[in-house]
């Protein structure tokens, strides 16, 4: 699967049908964790960043790696934005930890994201995988990695939250 069958160009597709004035870069990497996006963030943020979507975790769930680390990466990820950009419109997408992990690890894993848009007033897309998660046919034979149908699923669930954002970023 290419990078234009990739949620980010999805999105960018669906910025250019509404006419508005918006770029996406996507700055990911394959397989990284909150602490490897901590370290990148200072040299993504070298541009002008208007929205800044955030969507790491994914990778510390599935190490089982500390919820409480994985919550000071992404803060401190946000605060370095915030220090940057101090108008920057933020939107997070949130993860949901694998079962084999256990309730409560699951639960904390879960309430980072919303515990995080509440304290930095971001807004958030609950679970990023919601309607593709562990069904077959939306993912790639890893189980994991939404397919082409998964991932227009996917430019959905952030479009819902992400286009009301860039619409009022747009009037200011």
């Amino acid at each position: 699967m290419g990078e234009d069958h990739a949620f980010p160009a999805l999105i960018q597709a669906k910025i250019d049908s509404a006419g508005l004035p918006f770029q996406v870069v996507n700055a990911g990497v394959s397989g990284e964790t909150s602490a490897g996006g901590l370290r990148r963030i200072d040299w993504m943020l070298q541009r002008p960043v208007d929205v800044l979507i955030v969507e790491l975790g994914a990778n510390d769930g599935l190490r089982g790696q500390p919820v409480d680390a994985m919550r000071e990466n992404i803060s401190g990820l946000i605060e370095r934005a915030r220090t940057r950009y101090p108008d920057i419109a933020l939107v997070l997408l949130g993860m949901e930890a694998p079962p084999n992990l256990g309730p409560d690890y699951r639960s904390a894993f879960r309430d980072v994201y919303r515990d995080l848009a509440r304290e930095y007033d971001a807004d958030l897309v609950p679970f990023l995988l919601d309607g593709v998660a562990a069904i077959p046919r939306f993912n790639l034979e890893d189980g994991i990695h939404p397919n082409i149908e998964g991932q227009r699923i996917v430019a959905r669930n952030v479009w819902e939250v992400l286009e009301p954002v860039l619409n009022e970023r747009k009037r200011e």
